[in-house]
C-alpha cells in the first residue's frame, strides 16, 4: 500500500485532516500488525502533514505536466503497442546522444565506442509477478540482461544488482534473490560487481512487494544491432522454453511443473558458441524473443530497419519447449504474443546454414522461420499458405488470471497517444529550460 499516495488522493478529495488520519491508522494497523494503534495515528498524522507541505507545489523542479493517461491504462510495461508507443518517446526527451547504438534505436541494449572496441550496456527489470518467488526473480532477470548484451554480439564482463523491498518484507527475500543472480553469474563466468539494496519508498509503502533490476556491461567487436538488417536476409530462431514470463503463467495458472522448463541456460550457451565463431561477424542483427513475443520483436525490427519482415509458421511451433507450449495451447494463450526467450538472428542466406551449425553444435535447436524483403516497414505471417497480418496486440498476451480480466482494448487509443506525445514533449522542454539555466 502506498501510504503517501492514500494521502494525497484524500487530501485531493478534499477530505479533513482527523478524517484522514483515522482513515489511515485503520489502513496501518491492518498491516502491521505488531504496532499500536497510538503509534500508527502519530505516523498517520506525519504523513498528512508532509503530503500538506509538499501539495501545489508548482515550477520545473516540483512540478511535471500530467498525460491523464495512467501506466496500465495505456499498456506501459505491457510490451504492446501502447508500450512501443510511450519508449519512442524516450529519445525524442533524451535527444541525439553521441552512441554507436543509442536509444533511438530502440535495441536491446545500448553501445558507445571507446578504445577501439564497443562498450554496451543494458538493464532488466525483474518480472513483477515474481515477488514472492524471490530466487526465479533473480535467475530469470539475470538471465535476460544476460541475454539482451549476447544478442549486441558482446561479451559480458560485470553485473550490477538493483533491488528493492517494501517496508515489511522479509529481509531473506534479498538474500533469495541474490542467489538466484549468482547462480547465472558464476554459470556463466560474469560477476557481479556492485549493487544497490532499498526500501520501496522507504516508510511511504506498507507490505512485502518487492522489485528490482540487473544491469550488465558488455565489450564487442562488432555489433549485431537491429538497423543492421537488410533485404534479402533470412531469419533463424531457437527453441525456447520461456523465462520470468512463462514462469509466472506455470505459476498462477497452476502448471507448477512447468517452471522447471526455465531453468537453462541454452540461450547463453549458444549465443557464447557464436561469439566464439568466425561466423559472427556475418550476422546482421540479434534478438531475444521478449518485448511482446515474435510479434513484437519482429514488429520493432521492421520499424527499426524500415524494411518488411515476413514470417513463415511452419517452423515455429516446433520450436517451443512442447510442455511449455502444450500450457499456453490448454490456456488459449497465443504462443507468438508472449515471451519465449528464443534466440532470433538475421543473416544473409549464405551464411544461414554455418550459423544453424554452431547453436546446434552447442546442443540447441534452431531453424529458419523467415525473410526480409524490401518495402514500408511491416510484419507479416504466412500461416497456412495464407499471408496474415503479424502485428503487436495492445498488450502482450494476456499470461497470468488477471491478466485475462485487464485484457481489454483502451479508451480512444488515439487520444491517449496525443496525451502520451504532449506530455514527452512537455519533458524536452522542461530539459532544455534546466539545461539552459546551468549553462
Amino acid at each position: 500500500m502506498d501510504i503517501e499516495g492514500f494521502v494525497r488522493r484524500a487530501v485531493a478529495a478534499g477530505r479533513g485532516d482527523d478524517e484522514i488520519v483515522g482513515a489511515l491508522t485503520d489502513e496501518i494497523t491492518t498491516i502491521k500488525r505488531r504496532v499500536s494503534r497510538e503509534y500508527a495515528g502519530e505516523f498517520a498524522r506525519a504523513v498528512v502533514q508532509e503530503v500538506r507541505n509538499t501539495t501545489g507545489l508548482t515550477g520545473d523542479l516540483f512540478a511535471y505536466e500530467p498525460a491523464g493517461v495512467g501506466m496500465g491504462e495505456f499498456g506501459v510495461g505491457s510490451r504492446g503497442r501502447g508500450d512501443f508507443f510511450a519508449h519512442r518517446q524516450f529519445p525524442r526527451i533524451i535527444g541525439k546522444a553521441a552512441a554507436a547504438v543509442g536509444v533511438d534505436e530502440m535495441d536491446d541494449a545500448g553501445a558507445v565506442e571507446a578504445g577501439g572496441q564497443y562498450i554496451i550496456t543494458t538493464v532488466d527489470g525483474m518480472h513483477s509477478r515474481l515477488s514472492d518467488f524471490p530466487f526465479l526473480a533473480g535467475f530469470h532477470v539475470t538471465r535476460a540482461t544476460l541475454r539482451d548484451v549476447y544478442v549486441m554480439g558482446a561479451r559480458p564482463v560485470a553485473l550490477l544488482s538493483d533491488i528493492h523491498l517494501a517496508d515489511d518484507g522479509d529481509v531473506a527475500k534479498i538474500f533469495d534473490y541474490t542467489a538466484g543472480i549468482a547462480v547465472v553469474a558464476e554459470a556463466m563466468g560474469v560477476p557481479l560487481v556492485t549493487g544497490s539494496t532499498l526500501r520501496i519508498g522507504g516508510d511511504m509503502v506498507l507490505g512485502d512487494r518487492m522489485t528490482g533490476c540487473v544491469g550488465a556491461v558488455g565489450v564487442a567487436d562488432h555489433l549485431t544491432a537491429r538497423t543492421q538488417t537488410r533485404p534479402g536476409d533470412v531469419l533463424l530462431m531457437t527453441a525456447g522454453a520461456g523465462g520470468g514470463t512463462i514462469a509466472t503463467t506455470a505459476l498462477y495458472f497452476g502448471y507448477h511443473e512447468v517452471v522447471e522448463e526455465t531453468i537453462n541456460l541454452h540461450f547463453l550457451r549458444a549465443a557464447e558458441a557464436l561469439l566464439k565463431h568466425p561466423v559472427l561477424t556475418h550476422i546482421h542483427t540479434m534478438t531475444d524473443v521478449t518485448n511482446g513475443g515474435l510479434r513484437g520483436d519482429v514488429y520493432e525490427m521492421a520499424e527499426t530497419a524500415d524494411c518488411r519482415i515476413v514470417i513463415d509458421e511452419e517452423n515455429l511451433r516446433s520450436l517451443v519447449e512442447p510442455r511449455v507450449l502444450a500450457m499456453l495451447d490448454d490456456l488459449e494463450i497465443d504462443y507468438l504474443g508472449v515471451s519465449l526467450d528464443a534466440l532470433l538472428i538475421v543473416v544473409p542466406p549464405e551464411h544461414a546454414e554455418a550459423v544453424m551449425a554452431v547453436i546446434r553444435g552447442a546442443g540447441v535447436p534452431i531453424e529458419r522461420i523467415g525473410h526480409v524483403e524490401e518495402g514500408p516497414a511491416a510484419s507479416v505471417l504466412i500461416s497456412g499458405g495464407e499471408e496474415h497480418d503479424f502485428q503487436p496486440r495492445f498488450r502482450e498476451s494476456a499470461y497470468t488470471p488477471v491478466k485475462k480480466v485487464v485484457d481489454t482494448e483502451p479508451r480512444d487509443f488515439d487520444e491517449m497517444k496525443e496525451r502520451v506525445r504532449k506530455a514527452a514533449d512537455a519533458a524536452a522542454q522542461k530539459k532544455r529550460r534546466v539545461l539552459a539555466r546551468l549553462q
